[in-house]
């Protein structure tokens, strides 16, 4: 089982930038997919990026697309999401979850392992 712990979360204002970290732990992960999803109060929980752990592969929701930035940094077995030019609608608790493989789901069902969340707020 792997344990992941999000942070970075906060309060912003429409146009500025916040960056998660996502701290992964418990087992090796060379061939697994590391993937932020958000959910919004209300909504169901969607996908927003992946990046395979291996090669650095990503792939991102149209929403976030130019605007975010998800990145690894495997000697920290940690993952970033650099978010750019944040709008309201950006508002959701933010996860990060992994899952064995190389193809960067956007089902969050295909997904094993979970963090908590981190609250992201960006305000108008």
């Amino acid at each position: 089982q792997v344990q992941l712990a999000e942070s970075g979360g906060g309060l912003v204002q429409a146009g500025g930038s916040l960056r998660l970290s996502c701290s992964a732990s418990g087992r090796t992960f060379s061939s697994t997919v590391m993937g932020w999803f958000r959910q919004a109060p209300g909504k169901e929980r969607d996908f927003v990026a992946g990046v395979r752990w291996s090669d650095g592969g990503t792939y991102y929701a149209d929403s976030v697309k130019g605007r975010f930035t998800i990145s690894r940094d495997n000697a920290r077995n940690t993952v970033f999401l650099q978010m750019n030019s944040l709008k309201p609608e950006d508002t959701a608790v933010y996860f990060c979850a992994t899952r064995a493989g190389a193809v960067i789901s956007t089902m969050d069902r295909q997904y094993v392992d979970w963090g908590q969340g981190t609250r992201v707020t960006v305000s108008s």
